[in-house]
């Protein structure tokens, strides 16, 4: 999308930046996402499942949802999402998208471009759609950048530290039942509990204490699916002692209660 003319961007009617009721969800739709969706989140927690895969989001968490694309959303009643999204369509074949998902580190430049944007249509603006079409170049340039930087930024890791994070997470994947802490996972990597937590943020895209969650759930998903385990017994075997606190989490990364997945 970089070198698109901004005239290629067709923009859509479907556009807001809302506060999200409490008992606010995004079910699946019938079909697949039409065009694309520009998604940002500006506040809150919640999980949402692009394609089947949970993302737990928060504050800077931006989606650039496509064609094709199978969505849904639920979020935490007591720390709803406020969020902007943003439909629009390309009438040529970009040769450069940005990635679906990215945690933005300079939120303030894109911020301020989502908000001129909805400003423009919530009113009949002079020249709206010219300044549209422009400022959403910006923000598909503004997500390229961010990307290109981090990849620069991933290139100066040593190639050892990246094979430590990796291994870190994939013996977090191994054993989700374990008691894992930052700083037994950080000794294990024989690194800072600080350092760690950083840079495995910056490899695995997520935080430390989201990703051994994230690793449980899923190992749970295939428990309940193909194992005959009950809920509960599920819920202990992957270290859960609240049965009540082990529902909500899976609620939360998956949108449904694990008695629906048995």
């Amino acid at each position: 999308m970089l070198y698109l003319n901004p005239d290629d961007f067709v923009l859509k009617p479907a556009l807001a930046t809302i506060h999200c009721e409490p008992n606010w969800k995004w079910r699946k739709r019938a079909t697949p996402m039409p065009n694309y969706d520009l998604f940002y989140v500006w506040s809150g927690e919640g999980t949402v499942l692009l394609n089947n895969k949970p993302y737990h989001v928060g504050k800077g968490h931006c989606f650039l949802f496509r064609p094709g694309d199978e969505t849904e959303a639920t979020h935490n009643p007591q720390n709803p999402l406020v969020l902007t999204y943003i439909h629009f369509d390309i009438a040529e074949t970009p040769r450069l998208i940005p990635a679906s998902h990215r945690i933005l580190e300079n939120t303030i430049s894109f911020e301020s471009l989502l908000t001129q944007y909805v400003r423009l249509f919530l009113v009949k603006t002079y020249g709206a759609e010219i300044e549209g079409k422009l400022i959403l170049k910006q923000l598909m340039i503004h997500l390229l950048r961010e990307e290109q930087e981090k990849e620069e930024k991933l290139g100066d890791a040593s190639h050892s530290l990246l094979e430590t994070i990796h291994e870190i997470a994939n013996y977090v994947q191994q054993h989700p039942g374990e008691p894992h802490t930052i700083e037994s996972l950080a000794a294990r990597a024989n690194l800072s509990q600080r350092y760690f937590s950083q840079k495995f943020k910056q490899i695995i895209g997520q935080t430390v204490k989201s990703y051994i969650v994230y690793s449980r759930i899923k190992r749970a998903e295939h428990l309940l699916h193909f194992t005959g385990m009950t809920v509960t017994e599920a819920a202990y075997a992957l270290g859960y002692n609240d049965l009540h606190f082990f529902s909500r989490q899976f609620k939360q990364y998956t949108g449904k209660n694990p008695s629906e997945i048995r």
